[in-house]
């Protein structure tokens, strides 16, 4: 058996890293994909009450009631109208400065000395000085609609609502997902609701597609500006 070289053994490093990029860019993109096309769990539609009467609880209207939502399986359009923003500075400036000095003592009316020159008198001067600024800013917005369907009424008539689209654009697809709950009360006549109404909400909004991945940076890239790195 031929002792391996330096030269074989550096071969078979490049190799495997190589191959664990590129199982590195598989996991991503499979990852990705699968964020994508994950679908929501569906709610499941309660069978109507057979009580052989044509009154079925749950299921009544009043005579100037609008049709809104109200009952597991029921629509409604929920208003996307959500916007943050925010921003934080801060700024530090510290400073010290050290002086002190020691004389030189006197043994029998004479200063110790070395060829003339004092051994035991000393100083001390230091200075030091940090000044540290930061500033943040960040806002999103997301305009647009979203028709959600009732997958069950609480105890107290709140609705749990969920729903998700997805548009395929050209060369690239959106899909927008929300879950929360809302209150009846709160829906308009038009069977709508805005989104700043929506209580415990969870609203995912991403794309998949050539644009996408044309802003998006290099797996080298994300990795080197990652928090990992100590530099």
């Amino acid at each position: 058996m031929q002792p391996r070289t330096p030269e074989s053994l550096l071969r078979r490093l490049r190799r495997a890293l190589a191959l664990s990029a590129c199982l590195l860019l598989a996991a991503c993109a499979t990852r990705y994909a699968d964020e994508a096309k994950q679908a929501i769990e569906l709610p499941q539609f309660p069978a109507p009450p057979a009580d052989g009467a044509i009154f079925h609880t749950g299921y009544s209207a009043g005579l100037f009631d609008n049709p809104t939502a109200r009952n597991v399986g029921d629509t409604v359009t929920v208003i996307l109208q959500e916007a943050t923003s925010a921003q934080k500075s801060s700024q530090t400036d510290t400073a010290k400065t050290t002086k002190d000095s020691l004389a030189a003592p006197t043994v029998l009316g004479n200063q110790v000395t070395i060829h003339g020159t004092p051994i035991l008198s000393g100083s001390l001067n230091n200075a030091n000085s940090f000044s540290g600024s930061g500033d943040s800013k960040q806002s999103d917005s997301l305009v647009g609609d979203i028709t959600v369907t009732v997958a069950r009424r609480l105890q107290n008539g709140n609705l749990l609502v969920r729903g998700e689209k997805f548009v395929d654009i050209n060369q690239g697809s959106e899909y927008v997902r929300l879950e929360g709950i809302i209150r009846p009360i709160d829906i308009s006549s038009e069977n709508t609701i805005p989104s700043s109404e929506v209580a415990d909400a969870r609203i995912a909004y991403g794309e998949k597609g050539a644009l996408n991945d044309a802003n998006r940076a290099g797996l080298l890239s994300r990795f080197f500006n990652s928090p990992w790195m100590p530099f």
